[in-house]
This record gives structure tokens, C-alpha cells and sequence, in this order.
């Protein structure tokens, strides 16, 4: 039996379609999604829950032309497929497919790239005024997750959009969760709005009886929200949205197609913000997601699908396309720099009680959910809230508390402000451990964490820092809890190197390097993920004839200056290692170093990412495309020692 999936090309083959078939086509969406997802990984629980919602925006919209804008974009999977992407949707985030997120140069039914949480609302507003502007009309239509409206962005976009009373449509798709359950008053609020069908109902009868009264003079629709505006103060609770300048409307079962659409026709034509409330459960339809302490949020590759898929797509229709996926790599049996980071601060805790936990939802991504088991009374989730955790933590630091404020170096950006104020100006000394450090693989360019060595070193009182492997973390956080002033330490999502080096374990010193090798014809300065592969491509090199020096530097603020002065004054070339970019970064540290020390500036050569925004793929692929493998390395080097030998 033929899939009614693999007749859709286009949201236009949706409108045909019966109720049944819509209902057999949404099975079919989420089998395919489980099965793609659990091949190549991807966001899963947020993909499953928006399905008939995504069914019926595109039944009730044509975003050809209007425009919706997803927040976050993780939940996009059912948008791509029925959006002409249905072929490609098994390269989902390898390396040249599909991205995991919206992306505008895939399909102009994607109208931003998105990555990170609460923007939506504000952007949507921009396209919509822009629209006004050039004189064009259509719908924008913004969708957004209840764990998104705990950023603070959110009510920014929403307070603007009710001063101005422009036409949005906000969906506020209600699944309780953002990647961890969602935290805060506004979980409590939504409680209570999900259970108080009263105001409702009551503003519908007001409805229905003043439609029957004579009414002369006054605007019927003035009367009504007049009326209706006494009923809501006699009744508990204001709905925070009103009080805004929005229309609210439902909450709507997100999973019944039928309601979805007839709630979509009624606020589609508008002329005023809307906001409808659709109720969604993450995970819908993946058995065992209701029980899962994060709703089946991603999928694990290599997995096995909960659910039986109902006549996938052959392998030879993929083939025939040109979309190859290429095996998973079997993981590594080491542990994840995560790990380690969690069992550090968890046997930090148990020596100093000043030790303090902060994540911005994303217990499980930053290791921490292990943390709040053993120490809940000193862990503190605040949302997706980048810039309140920082403020919070530089508080608790105020306090005379040690706080640990784990957050993903990409997501950091976010709190730049904050950093700058609360932090380091005030001198509260924050530690802030950047998962995601470099490269983060597969989630692409709004998620690798490549600008963090640029915007924290510019800080008066704040080190920069990054260690080699899974031991100097734990001997990194141990040094940074004693110090005074904030550390930013950066580590990759990736696994500690296999065959840690023992024998290289000095005791961490304020801006000293650890040598790891000598060699007389060229120097490697590697920083934090870079010591290791260039470790190997000093060894292919010695091989070959060509020894290198190794120097681990440890620090990106402060430089060892002595280190970097005996580089370029005992090698003819010195190599800069980072997985960030040239601008600002760790090369670009050492050369304001060597100026400041009055070393040969001209002898240093940087090794990082250039200048654009990396696409995404696997950690290790990308590293070797941008040369920042082992065997990059070495070849980097060699050009290096020949430049060196041709100018001597």
C-alpha cells in the first residue's frame, strides 16, 4: 500500500486530503521521523508533538506567501517534509543534507535560521512591520514552545506587538516542556489556564446573548470587550496575554486536526494580535515518552525506533535521489567531557559547600540533572534564561557562594551584557563551564561554540581557559573555584581523548603552558580539544623526519608570555591550534602577546576557522575539512617549516 506521504510535494497536495487520510498521513509523518531520527539523531519529542498542528497551519495558511516563523526551529521535521524535502529528509543533519533546524537556503518556506529560544515573537513583529513598510499584506504567523516564553525576549516581542496592535499570530504550542520539563511561575500560570474553563465559556455566552441584544450607537465589538472585560475581573486570575494587547484564544487539543483548523479559520483573518493556545504532548506517539524525564527530546543514533514503522520508503527511493547516509560511527567507550564535568562538580560539591548549580534549562545537556540528585537544596534551573542565570549567579557570588554556572558556549552569547555587568565589573566571580566548547556537530551554526574565546577575554577579572582532557578539567575547576575572579573554561562535546597522559600533570598555575614535547624544526601551540591531534601530527611528523614541539597553553587570558617568547625564540615557525574563530580567538591572543613581550611576531602562523559560519555535520568531519585534524595539522605544519626553510 502506497504512502499518502510520498504523494505530498507541497503543502498545496495537503488541502485535498480527508479527515482519514490527513489522520493516516500524520502516523506516517511521525514513522518517518522516528526512523530518520533514530539513524542520524535529531530532536524527536518537540518533531512528534507539532504534527497535526503543522497539518493544519498549512491547510489554513499558504506560506508561499504568508509567513511562518518557527522559535527555536528543533520542530521543524513534519514542516520539512510535507514542504518538498520529503527525498532528502534521510540526510537529515549529515554532512550536506538537510539541516536540523529552518534553514532559508534549503526552501523559502523557511523564513530564518533559528537555533536558539524566544526570538520568534520579535522577528515575526519585524516581518510583519516590514511587510506594512514595502505595502505588502499577508499573514506572519509565529509558533512558540511554552518553554520559550520563559526567555525573557519573548515578552519583549509580545509587549511591543500589543502596543502596536499589528495583526500577529502567535501559537503558544503548550507541551509543558522545553528539553526538560518547564520550569518557573509561568508552568504554574499555564496550569492554571489549561484547567479554568470558566472565563472561556463565560466570554462565549457574553457573546452569544449581546449578539441578541438592539443594540444602537456604540460599535457592537466595543460593547462586547467592554462587557467582557468586567467578566474577566470577577473571575480569579488575569490572563497575563490580554493584559498585553493580544485576543486570547482556546486552549485548543493540539492533537485533533479538526479543532486545530477550525480554530486557525476563525483567528486567521484578524485585524489585531492574536494569541491561541494549542495543547500539544511532546513525544505524541512514542511510547514511553509520557514517562521520559525529557519527553523523548533527541533521539540517540543507532537506536531502535519504539514504533513500528508503517511502510517506510525503500532504501533503493533513497538511493535513486542522491541522499546517502553514510553508518554512524559505533561511540567511543570513553566518557563525554560532560560526563567528566558532572562527576567533577559533583565530588567538588561534596568538599565545599559554597558550590552552587545554575543551568538555563538544559539539565541533562550540560550533565547537571546528575547534580540536582545529589544536591538538589544547591541546583537552580532558570528557564531559558541566559541573561537571568548570570545575573542570578552573580548574586549568589555576592553572597560569598562559589557558583558554577553551566551553560553551552553558544548560548552564553546570549548574556554578553550581563558577563560585562554583573560579572566582572561588580568582580563576582562566576565559573563558567561552556559545554559545546568549538565544533558541536551535527545541530550546525547556530550551535557551535566558536565566538567564546572572543567575547569573554575582553573582560577585565575574567580568565579564559580550556584543558586537554577529562583529568585537567576536573584539576581546572578545582583551581578556578579558589580564585577570585570569574574563569570561562571550554570544553567540546566530544569524548576524552583515549590514553590520557599521565605523565603531564603539573598542578595549574594562573596563565602557565604545560610543554609536552621538543622538537627543534617548528613548534605546535595548541589550545584545550587541539592538544591532542596535535600530540598525533607531531608523531606522523617525527616520522617523517620533522620535529615539533608541543606546548599545551592552557590559558587563552593570560598568555604564558615566556612560553610564547621562547617559542619564537628557539623555533624557526610557531603553529597556533584552536577549534574558534581566527578573529579575536586564541591565535590572535598569543600574537598580542608576543608584541607585548617583544618576541618575533612574524614567526607565529594561526591554525583555526575562517571566517564564516560553519555548516553542520559530525565533529570530526568538520574538523577535517577545516584542517583542524591531525592530519590538517601536519600538513599545516609542513607548509609552515617549508615557508621557514625557503626564508632562511
Amino acid at each position: 500500500m502506497a504512502r499518502i506521504l510520498d504523494g505530498v510535494n507541497s503543502p498545496a497536495d495537503l488541502k485535498p486530503l480527508s479527515p482519514e487520510q490527513l489522520k493516516q498521513l500524520a502516523q506516517e509523518i511521525r514513522d518517518e521521523i522516528e526512523l530518520v531520527t533514530h539513524q542520524t539523531g535529531g530532536h524527536l519529542g518537540s518533531a512528534l508533538g507539532v504534527v497535526e498542528l503543522t497539518l493544519a497551519l498549512h491547510r489554513t495558511f499558504d506560506f508561499a506567501n504568508d509567513r511562518l516563523i518557527w522559535d527555536v526551529s528543533h520542530q521543524v521535521y513534519p514542516h520539512k517534509l510535507v514542504t518538498g524535502r520529503r527525498d532528502r529528509f534521510r540526510t537529515l543533519r549529515q554532512f550536506g543534507g538537510l539541516s536540523g533546524f529552518a534553514c532559508p537556503a534549503e526552501s523559502p518556506y523557511d523564513v530564518y535560521m533559528f537555533g536558539h529560544a524566544g526570538t520568534a515573537v520579535s522577528t515575526a513583529l519585524g516581518v510583519l512591520c516590514g511587510d506594512g513598510h514595502a505595502g505588502r499584506e499577508r499573514k506572519v504567523v509565529a509558533v512558540v514552545g511554552d518553554g520559550s516564553m520563559t526567555a525573557g525576549v519573548a515578552y519583549e516581542g509580545l509587549n511591543n506587538t500589543g502596543w502596536l496592535k499589528k495583526n500577529l499570530l502567535v501559537i503558544l504550542n503548550d507541551n509543558r516542556w522545553s528539553i526538560s520539563q518547564t520550569v518557573g511561575a509561568l508552568s504554574t500560570y499555564l496550569d492554571r489556564i489549561r484547567s479554568a474553563q470558566i472565563y472561556r465559556d463565560a466570554k462565549a455566552e457574553l457573546k452569544h446573548l449581546i449578539e441578541r441584544l438592539p443594540l444602537v450607537g456604540q460599535p457592537m465589538e466595543k460593547v462586547l470587550e467592554t462587557v467582557a472585560h468586567g467578566v474577566k475581573q470577577t473571575i480569579k486570575g488575569v490572563n497575563i496575554f490580554e493584559e498585553l494587547g493580544f485576543d486570547y484564544y482556546g486552549p485548543v487539543d493540539g492533537h485533533d486536526l479538526e479543532a486545530v483548523e477550525k480554530a486557525l479559520a476563525q483567528v486567521k483573518n484578524l485585524n489585531k494580535p492574536v494569541l491561541l493556545h494549542v495543547l500539544t504532548e511532546k513525544g505524541h506517539g512514542h511510547p514511553g515518552a509520557e514517562t521520559d524525564s525529557q519527553r523523548a527530546h533527541a533521539a540517540k543514533v543507532g537506536a531502535t525506533p519504539a514504533l513500528k514503522l508503517a511502510s517506510p520508503t525503500p532504501a533503493k527511493e533513497a538511493a535513486d535521489t542522491g541522499c546517502k547516509i553514510e553508518p554512524p560511527s559505533p561511540p567511543k567507550s570513553s566518557k563525554t567531557y560532560t560526563q567528566v564535568f558532572a562527576e567533577s562538580l559533583i565530588e567538588l560539591a561534596r568538599t565545599d559547600k559554597r558550590v552552587i548549580a545554575v543551568n538555563a534549562a538544559m539539565p541533562e545537556g550540560t550533565g547537571l540533572s546528575r547534580f540536582e540528585k545529589e544536591f538538589p537544596a544547591r541546583y537552580y534551573d532558570v528557564g531559558i534564561c541566559e541573561q537571568h542565570a548570570v545575573a542570578f549567579a552573580s548574586g549568589l557570588a555576592l553572597a560569598g557562594n562559589r557558583p558554577v554556572a553551566a551553560i553551552y558556549s553558544t548560548f552564553l552569547q546570549r548574556a554578553f551584557d550581563q558577563i560585562m555587568h554583573e560579572v566582572c565589573l561588580n568582580a563576582n566571580p562566576v565559573l563558567f563551564c561552556l559545554d559545546r566548547g568549538g565544533i558541536a556537530g551535527d545541530d550546525g551554526p547556530t550551535h557551535h561554540g566558536v565566538f567564546d574565546i572572543a567575547y569573554t577575554r575582553i573582560f577585565p577579572r575574567m580568565c579564559v581557559a580550556a584543558p586537554k582532557d577529562g583529568h585537567e578539567l576536573f584539576r581546572m575547576m578545582e583551581w578556578a573555584l579558589k580564585q577570585d575572579s570569574s574563569v570561562a573554561l571550554r570544553y567540546p562535546r566530544a569524548s576524552v581523548p583515549d590514553g590520557e597522559l599521565p605523565l603531564f600533570r603539573k598542578d595549574i598555575r594562573l596563565g602557565e603552558a604545560e610543554w609536552l614535547a621538543e622538537g627543534k624544526h617548528g613548534a605546535l601551540l595548541a589550545y584545550g580539544a587541539m592538544v591532542y591531534p596535535a600530540l598525533e601530527a607531531a608523531r606522523k611528523l617525527a616520522a617523517q623526519g620533522l620535529e615539533l614541539t608541543v606546548v599545551n597553553a592552557r590559558f587563552a587570558k593570560p598568555v604564558d608570555e615566556d612560553t610564547v617568547q621562547k617559542l619564537a625564540a628557539d623555533h624557526p615557525f610557531v603553529l597556533t591550534l584552536e577549534d574558534h574563530v581566527l578573529q579575536a580567538g586564541f591565535g590572535s591572543a598569543v600574537l598580542e602577546a608576543a608584541i607585548s613581550c617583544g618576541a618575533d611576531a612574524r614567526r607565529f602562523v594561526r591554525l583555526g576557522i575562517p571566517d564564516r559560519f560553519v555548516e553542520h555535520g559530525a565533529r570530526p568531519k568538520l574538523l577535517e575539512t577545516l584542517g583542524l585534524d591531525a592530519a590538517g595539522i601536519a600538513r599545516s605544519a609542513q607548509k609552515c617549516a617549508e615557508r621557514a626553510v625557503k626564508s632562511s
